[in-house]
């Protein structure tokens, strides 16, 4: 995935929580935690390949990792 799909796949991710987080949308918590996590791991990802491209390594070669480790991220 490139920075374009990346940031392509975050906006989708923040249309679909404005969506459920509208006035008598359907949703559970579960399903807008879902959303979150989602949108960390594409935040992650696209830090990694900018920070790897800023240091002269190869961006392609960012991972995505898994919620275990994204959401434990201190802000």
């Amino acid at each position: 995935m490139n920075d374009a799909e990346i940031l392509a796949e975050i906006n989708r991710l923040v249309t679909s929580e404005h969506k459920l987080r509208e006035p008598g949308a359907e949703h559970s918590p579960a399903d807008i935690k879902k959303i979150e996590v989602l949108l960390d791991e594409c935040w992650d990802l696209l830090r990694q390949r900018q920070a790897r491209e800023e240091f002269g390594q190869n961006p392609a070669e960012a991972t995505a990792r898994d919620e275990n480790v994204v959401e434990h991220y201190q802000q």
